[in-house]
Formats: C-alpha cells, structure tokens, sequence
C-alpha cells in the first residue's frame, strides 16, 4: 500500500517534530509525508531543514479542516493517514493498519485505539470514548470516538461524502466520519497505537466551551442535506434523537447562564426536531 501521511500545525514546532520523528520511526515507511503551516508564526517554516524529505505547504491561517483538505489535495497517492502535530504513533501503527487492510479489501477505513497523556502522566480515557469496528454510525452520533491521528483512510471515500467541513471550526472530524459511518464499514485495530497530548496551549478542545454547540450543527446539516437510501432510513430517526438531546442540554445551560438568545434558539429546535 502507497501511502501519504498529513500533518496539519499551528505553531507547535516543537511537538510537530516529535510528530515527524514518530512518523519516520515506523515499521511500515509512508512513501509521502505532507505537513500543511496553517499560518504559523513560530519556527514551524523550518521544519523542512529538520526532515528534508517532507513535502512543506504554507497556507494563511485558516483552520484545521481547510489544512487538512490542502493536504488530500496534494496527496500523491490513494491511502491517507493522519496526524495531529501534537499526537504521536507506535512504531507499528502503519504496519498493523495496513496488514488489516490487506485482510480486508473491502473496507476503506480505519482506526486505532489510543493513550492520553495529561501533564506527562497517562490518564483513563472515559468509557463514553469506547472504541467499535463495524457499522458504528449509532456508537459516533453522541462523542467523536475516532482520533484523526488514528485514521487510515482511502481517497475514495471523499469523493463519495466530500471532505472535512470547513465552516466548523471544531469537531470537523466528528462530522466527517459520521458522514463516512452512515453508509461504510470502518476497521478497528485494537491496539493503542497513538498518543494524545493533553495539558498545553493551542487546543482546539479546551479553545472552545460547549463542544455540543458545534455538534449539533453537524447533525443538523446531516439531517437535512445528506441522502438517506431506504435501507438507513432508520438511521435518520437516531439523528432527531440525538439532536433533541443535545439541545435540550443546550437549553439548560442557556437558561442556568440566562443567555436569552440561546434559550430562544434552543426552545425553537426542540420544537422543530420533537
């Protein structure tokens, strides 16, 4: 399998070669590594001279999504893996992926399972992020479970759904792969095979309150754009059910905070999706 890796950063030049350096320490070598600066004012410019072999895109800053879809782009060949600048993979992360794919020709993506490290210390992942392989469109609809820095993805399944969302400026990958669940299998390799750094500046995670916020603008416009055959029409109704969750959550934290708009806002789309 031909592969390229894409590396999107943000002035993380440190971590970014720690990245780069787990990357170039696997088993099974990518024959194209792609790291799109999206506008950084660090050092990340020179991390060509650190690894020469890197194909280096600058863009002015515009968000991760429209990195990431600049990297696909220019992506040389037909297997795409990715991985955050502040992420890191096992020395066999490539290696396993591949050989699940080659068992299994059919499937188009997968992921892995994963270790978090907060303050240098590894912690519990919550059980809400439990990992499934399979047809999981039902297990991704309440929290992104899928790590971008585990995905080992094909080009094809782009053309087919289209490419991260960039008007979300988080959660672009829980809609993405929700995208990709509601009609495909994805693989599961179950090993922790990447490492998530928590604890630092720049994340996107902490940038944001109210994550469920940008969720639900994802299910919404799966609900209302995406073309659902006969087959998953059920799958529709999993959408609402979340959706009024959700926002019911929303309404409660809008009314605790006596945020009037969003309570309005709320209240309206509870009334439309109940």
């Amino acid at each position: 399998m031909k592969i390229t890796v894409i590396i999107p950063s943000y002035n993380r030049y440190e971590f970014l070669k720690r990245a780069l350096a787990s990357v170039f320490a696997q088993s099974f070598l990518p024959l194209e590594v792609i790291v799109v600066d999206d506008g950084s004012c660090d050092k990340t410019s020179q991390i060509q001279e650190d690894f020469p072999n890197i194909k280096y895109i600058y863009q002015k800053n515009s968000g991760v999504s429209s990195a990431r879809n600049l990297g696909i782009q220019n992506a040389s060949y037909d297997w795409i893996a990715f991985l955050d600048s502040d992420d890191v993979w096992e020395e066999k992360k490539l290696e396993l992926q591949v050989d699940f794919h080659q068992k299994n020709p059919n499937i188009l993506m997968s992921y892995t399972d994963e270790k978090w490290i907060r303050n240098l210390k590894e912690v519990k992942i919550p059980k809400k992020f439990k990992k499934f392989g399979g047809y999981i469109f039902k297990e991704c609809l309440s929290h992104c479970i899928i790590a971008p820095s585990s995905v080992l993805i094909h080009k094809k399944l782009f053309a087919d759904v289209g490419l991260f969302d960039e008007d979300l400026e988080v959660c672009e990958d829980y809609d993405l792969w929700l995208r990709i669940a509601l009609k495909n299998e994805i693989g599961l390799v179950e090993e922790k095979l990447i490492t998530k750094y928590a604890g630092h500046e720049n994340q996107l995670s902490f940038k944001y309150w109210g994550m469920d916020r940008f969720r639900v603008i994802a299910l919404e416009n799966l609900y209302i754009h995406f073309e659902f055959q006969k087959e998953i029409e059920e799958l529709k109704n999993s959408i609402k059910n979340t959706l009024v969750q959700k926002y019911k959550l929303l309404l409660k934290g809008a009314i605790k905070y006596d945020k009037i708009a969003d309570i309005k806002t709320y209240k309206e789309k509870l009334k439309f999706y109940e």
